[in-house]
């Protein structure tokens, strides 16, 4: 079924506003939030008017990298986009999301990283092998023809899909990802348009989307009844490991389609009691670690928050903040002993005192 006359409901005055509100949630102390949060009415209006009129334009990206777990280049988009990201997301998600099979966990309400890491367990301690598989370059290989062709299966309105569009076509350059596919001259892959920015509220849902499709193949095509994903990592499982090793083939064949490919290196068959890499931890059957990188990373980044707040750039709540955040990720392995070695001596001082944790 394809849904009409959404554009209204995207651009209401009531939409927009519980947009805005969404798009400051923690992020209020920023200049570019504050300044349009003193003129909010004004400047809601004048969005409306922008997208009404189709005067709305979206701007430049604001580009920096990051580089744990590995480097990857985030865009950020001017705040008063991210209002306009929000307001469409309002009124499209629920629509795809009735699309959406139940085994796939990014970026989605009630979802999550550990919410798949529970349910590949669940899956394992059933099952003797798992297929492990990676996309290479994700997000800067979806191919923005093929993303709106996919948009279009579910919506009609022409002025929401002009919106979407516009969204799309103003992604920025992302790293580059040539790959040649059947019937490919030899401009095809510089000529057609790629990758959506990592950091937006819209990539993260039409990278949904973009794969929706690979989820319902693995269900419907394969008949894979153990099948988890998150973003562009998933794993299907089967007691049979020359299923798995076939249905590998199968699936790369299908992503072909989607102009996509997997990681060789990463994507193979294994014994589940070997365990796996996923999501950032080393999943057993029935126990769980973190991953040694994770580890080393949490240690680095201690004693930097030991750096700061020697020199007073930090305050103890800064400091709670920042380790209560990893100390409720490692508690969904088997880390409580790692977690005391790690915590039990922590003491952050400055001249005027300490403070320990």
């Amino acid at each position: 079924m394809k849904h009409d006359a959404l554009f209204e409901q995207i651009v209401s005055f009531k939409n927009l506003l519980h947009a805005s509100r969404k798009a400051r949630k923690g992020k209020r102390g920023q200049g570019n939030v504050g300044r349009f949060e003193v003129c909010l009415e004004k400047e809601l209006l004048l969005l409306q008017q922008e997208l009404v009129t189709q005067a709305y334009t979206p701007g430049a990206y604001k580009e920096f990298y990051i580089y744990e777990p590995k480097k990857r280049m985030i865009s950020a988009a001017p705040y008063r986009d991210r209002v306009v990201h929000h307001a469409l997301c309002n009124v499209i998600v629920p629509i795809f999301e009735r699309t959406f099979i139940y085994d796939t966990y990014a970026n989605r309400t009630g979802k999550g990283t550990h919410k798949a890491i529970d349910r590949y367990q669940k899956f394992c301690r059933r099952t003797q092998y798992v297929l492990k598989c990676d996309i290479k370059k994700y997000f800067p290989s979806v191919d923005h023809e093929i993303l709106k062709m996919l948009v279009r299966k579910n919506i009609s309105c022409s002025r929401t899909l002009e919106l979407i569009d516009k969204i799309i076509d103003a992604s920025n350059k992302q790293e580059e990802a040539i790959e040649y596919f059947s019937e490919d001259d030899l401009f095809t892959p510089v000529t057609r348009r790629r990758g959506l920015p990592i950091g937006n509220l819209t990539s993260q849902f039409l990278a949904n989307v973009y794969l929706n499709p690979l989820d319902h193949f693995v269900k419907e095509r394969l008949h894979c009844r153990r099948y988890v994903r998150y973003v562009d990592d998933f794993v299907l499982l089967s007691d049979d490991a020359k299923e798995l090793w076939r249905w590998k083939h199968e699936t790369e064949q299908f992503l072909e389609h989607l102009r996509l490919r997997m990681h060789e290196g990463k994507s193979r068959v294994y014994r589940v009691t070997d365990g796996i890499e996923f999501l950032g931890h080393r999943i057993f059957p029935e126990f769980r670690l973190l991953k040694k990188k994770n580890i080393a990373r949490f240690r680095r980044r201690l004693r930097k928050i030991h750096e700061l707040y020697a020199k007073g750039r930090l305050s103890a709540q800064d400091i709670s903040c920042r380790i209560q955040s990893w100390v409720a990720h490692a508690r969904h392995s088997n880390t409580h002993r790692l977690r005391a070695s790690i915590l039990e001596y922590a003491q952050f001082i400055r001249a005027e005192g300490n403070v320990s944790l």
